[in-house]
């Protein structure tokens, strides 16, 4: 029996390794396909953008205007929401001057040579003088509400933007996962590893970048957001201060 037993191992290991020698030259020429493989094709960042299916393409090009469009809203932004650009400082001390004097006229030619937020309450408060001060507290309050929307409906659509990317970058990773699994019933062997890491590539790409655009467009968004509406308290305060000097006082037009 113990002779049995020792023949069989020795007859199976010789199998065995008969059977490895003879297919050892196929896993090495297998092998080095599969290595030129992706040396031949690459995963560098352009092949995996344009190298994808045509849905992918669309993912990406909606990442890229999003980012783009992330890029131009904090600049305009950092540019027109500023204090001197809302508020600039000529404007209220020749208003402050003329009001103080009592004429209207030169307040209101001063607001017409300078358009802009603060102008657009001032007129308004003045074009309503001759109906008394509540009414002129009433019209600097709506033109204020409108004026704050006006301004704030720039800072939302950066806010738009920081929302817009990660949920591109996520379509991008569940397009990227279908084309994956895809390639599994299609492909084989070693293109079948090229078209996987061609499609994973681009599902963490996606993610990975809608994230990055998502960060700042976010942090661009607090911030502006927060500078904004200090800058609305000071234009507010200003704009009732400018206007309480016509209570109680007489103004000449012209």
């Amino acid at each position: 029996m113990k002779f049995n037993r020792t023949s069989a191992f020795l007859t199976a290991a010789s199998v065995a390794a008969t059977g490895l020698l003879l297919s050892m030259p196929a896993w090495a020429q297998e092998a080095a396909a599969a290595a030129e493989e992706p040396a031949a094709k690459g995963t560098s960042f352009l092949q995996v953008v344009f190298g994808g299916t045509p849905m992918d393409l669309i993912v990406w090009l909606m990442i890229f205007l999003t980012s783009l469009a992330t890029l131009a809203l904090i600049i305009d932004s950092c540019v027109c929401i500023r204090a001197v650009k809302i508020m600039p400082a000529d404007l209220i001390e020749t208003v402050k001057n003329s009001l103080a004097e009592g004429d209207l006229g030169a307040a209101m030619e001063a607001c017409e040579a300078t358009p802009g937020p603060l102008s657009n309450i001032l007129m308004s408060g003045f074009n309503s003088i001759t109906e008394g001060y509540d009414v002129v507290l009433d019209s600097v309050s709506s033109q204020a509400s409108i004026e704050t929307e006006k301004l704030m409906q720039r800072v939302n659509y950066l806010n738009l933007c920081g929302q817009l990317a990660p949920m591109f970058g996520l379509m991008g990773t569940v397009t990227g996962m279908v084309s994956a699994f895809g390639s599994l019933g299609t492909v084989k062997g070693a293109a079948q590893t090229a078209a996987l890491a061609q499609s994973i590539s681009s599902a963490l790409y996606t993610t990975a970048v809608g994230l990055f655009i998502a960060v700042p467009a976010i942090l661009g968004f607090t911030f502006i957001k927060n500078n904004a509406s200090k800058i609305i308290l000071m234009m507010e305060a200003m704009t009732y201060e400018l206007i309480n000097t016509l209570k109680n006082s007489e103004v000449k037009e012209q």
